[in-house]
C-alpha cells in the first residue's frame, strides 16, 4: 500500500470513530471542531496555495488560473447546498418540533460522502507532488475526518432516521475517502492539472471550513475554548509544514 492509501485509511478510521460517538452522544465536539477548521486554514494558508502558484503559472483573462480554480472549488460547495439544501442553518427551526422531508437527511450524507472522496483525492495528489505536502493535507484531514462521520451520523440522528440501514453510509464514507486516494495516486495526470486540483480542493477546505465547521462549533457553545482550539490548529499546521520544507 502506498503512503496515500495508508493514511487515508488512517483518516477513514477516523471517520469511523466519528460516528460511532456521535451515535453514542449526539454531540458535535467543539473543541474538535475548531481544532479541525485551524488545521484546515493553516493547511490552505501556509501550504496549498504557495504550492499551486509555484507549480502552476498559467493565467486566463488577466488572472492566475490556480486561483481561479480556488475560487470555483468555494462556490461549487456553495452553489451545490443551496440547490440541494444539504445545509440548515445552525439556529434552524427545524428540530424544534418542525420536520422536513427525510430525503435531506440523506442527501446531507450523500453530500457528505462526495467531499470525503475530495478529501482522499486531495490527500492522494497531495504525495504525488511531495511527501512533506501530502503528510501536511493528512495532517488537516485528520482531525477533520473525525468530525466528517460525527456530522454524517449528526445529520441522519437529527432527521430521525438512524439506523441500522443507514449505519452503511458510515462504511461508504470510509471507502469514499481510499477509493479518491486511490485515483489521486495512480490516474496519470500532468503537473499542471496536480496543481489545478490542489487549488479547487483548497476552495473547498476554505468553504468547509468557514461555513460549516466553524459556524457549528461556535453555535451552542462558549467560543473561548473553540477560538483557542483554532489558534492551536492553525499553529500545529505551522510546525507540520515548516519541518517539512
Amino acid at each position: 500500500m502506498n503512503h496515500a492509501l495508508l493514511f487515508a485509511a488512517i483518516t477513514s478510521i477516523a471517520t469511523t470513530l466519528g460516528g460511532v460517538l456521535a451515535s453514542k452522544v449526539k454531540d458535535r465536539l467543539h473543541i474538535i471542531l475548531g481544532l479541525a477548521a485551524g488545521l484546515m486554514m493553516g493547511l490552505v494558508g501556509f501550504e496549498l496555495i504557495p504550492t499551486v502558484f509555484d507549480e502552476n503559472k498559467s493565467s486566463f483573462g488577466g488572472v492566475r488560473v490556480v486561483g481561479l480554480a480556488l475560487v470555483l472549488g468555494f462556490l461549487i460547495l456553495h452553489l451545490t447546498e443551496r440547490l440541494f439544501a444539504t445545509h440548515e442553518p445552525h439556529e434552524s427551526h427545524f428540530g424544534d418540533g418542525e420536520h422536513h422531508s427525510h430525503y435531506a437527511g440523506r442527501i446531507a450524507a450523500v453530500a457528505m460522502g462526495g467531499h470525503i472522496f475530495a478529501d482522499g483525492l486531495g490527500i492522494g495528489v497531495a504525495f504525488r507532488v511531495s511527501n512533506a505536502l501530502g503528510v501536511a493535507v493528512f495532517a488537516a484531514i485528520m482531525v477533520h475526518a473525525f468530525s466528517d462521520g460525527l456530522n454524517t451520523v449528526t445529520f441522519l440522528i437529527k432527521e430521525g432516521i438512524w439506523s441500522s440501514r443507514t449505519k452503511g453510509l458510515l462504511v461508504l464514507d470510509a471507502l469514499a475517502r481510499i477509493g479518491g486516494a486511490a485515483v489521486g495516486s495512480y490516474v496519470v495526470v500532468g503537473q499542471n492539472w496536480i496543481a489545478l486540483y490542489l487549488a479547487l480542493f483548497a476552495g473547498f477546505l476554505i468553504y468547509i471550513a468557514t461555513s460549516h465547521i466553524l459556524p457549528e462549533a461556535h453555535s451552542r457553545h462558549p467560543s473561548r475554548w473553540t477560538l483557542v482550539a483554532t489558534i492551536f490548529g492553525v499553529l500545529v499546521m505551522w510546525v507540520v509544514v515548516a519541518s517539512g520544507a
